[in-house]
């Protein structure tokens, strides 16, 4: 435990460049007390609208929260939304010099609706196409003139088109180049193209469905676990095994929910880490809470399992809040302790 109290503390001298989707999470509260006459719906009464980093901006901003120096990169549309979440990273520190505009598409954003805590529906504005050629080439223009500057990347892929083929293979080949940890938040359909990072942190139906689709188009026959029955924890660890020797990864760390996190290492070390939330009131944006903070304590300086620790506590703390949450140093060291 003191070790990992002095990880915590290194934090604030770790700069991370985190890249992928960026999104806009509203949250329009209110009660409810009648139908509609229009149609069976509830009307709600609002009055309050609140707006947080979502995505890979939300990963961005559990950095920033945990004294981490932390650049953003991702791509945003020429609207109003786009100017709300830019000023919403600014009062929260985090650097938005890297994030460009793409004029024919959305800034992506999720509005919830709530009477009292019940979520009533939510609303999605987005686009998912991929990125202008134009715009992939000055991604990849400043990832090669300012990698240097960085300890760590972490990826985000939300599906949304900002993670494409060609931004993977150049961004891991000049992290590798400058010896650089590299971690990925992955999309399950695009597993085999995060050969070479450092570590990714899939859940457990990411995983599985990962290495069904894996399994199908490997010709080699690289994977032999069975995939026609329900993964049981043994077969979990042995998928966990073959995605990190098919990715060549240094670790996986598996988040399980209410059951915790496993993390595999290259050595061949297998940790189960019991959960340490202590209630559960809303899940969104553990994963992007884990993989920061994983990533944070690797770049401090610590050992895998210490960074899984770490990970596993700021997650325990940010389920017991409400909506899109992070945590702070203060908060992580008082839990530890």
């Amino acid at each position: 435990m003191k070790n990992l109290k002095g990880i915590i503390k290194k934090f604030k001298q770790v700069k991370i460049l985190v890249v992928g989707d960026l999104i806009l999470d509203e949250y329009i509260r209110g009660s409810v007390e009648r139908i509609s006459p229009e149609a069976p719906v509830p009307v709600l009464w609002a009055d309050r609208r609140e707006y947080v980093p979502g995505g890979t901006a939300n990963v961005a901003n559990n950095i920033s929260s945990l004294k981490g120096k932390v650049t953003l990169l991702g791509v945003t549309g020429d609207d109003a939304n786009s100017r709300i979440l830019l000023g919403e990273l600014k009062k929260r520190k985090i650097n938005t010099d890297s994030i460009f505009i793409e004029r024919d598409r959305h800034t992506t954003v999720k509005t919830r609706i709530l009477a009292g805590h019940q979520q009533v529906v939510r609303v999605d504005w987005e686009h998912t196409h991929d990125l202008t050629g134009e715009v992939n080439a000055k991604i990849l223009k400043f990832i090669e003139k300012n990698i240097g500057l960085y300890d760590g990347i972490i990826i985000e892929d939300y599906g949304k088109g900002v993670i494409n083929v060609a931004l993977l293979e150049k961004l891991i080949a000049f992290s590798r180049k400058y010896k650089k940890i590299i971690t990925v938040d992955p999309k399950e359909e695009n597993f085999r193209y995060y050969r070479g990072v450092t570590s990714i942190t899939p859940n457990r139906k990411e995983l599985e469905n990962a290495v069904r689709n894996l399994k199908i188009q490997d010709t080699a026959n690289r994977f032999k676990i069975r995939t026609d029955k329900l993964f049981t924890d043994n077969s979990l660890n042995q998928a966990a095994g073959e995605i990190l020797e098919y990715l060549n990864l240094d670790s996986i760390l598996v988040t399980l929910g209410e059951h915790g996190m496993k993390l595999l290492e290259n050595n061949g070390r297998l940790t189960h880490i019991p959960t340490q939330a202590q209630e559960v009131f809303d899940v969104s944006g553990a994963g992007d809470t884990v993989i920061s903070t994983f990533t944070l304590a690797l770049c401090a300086g610590s050992t895998k399992l210490e960074a899984a620790h770490i990970a596993n506590f700021a997650a325990g703390i940010v389920v017991g809040k409400s909506g899109t949450a992070v945590t702070t140093c203060d908060e992580l060291l008082a839990r530890i302790k």
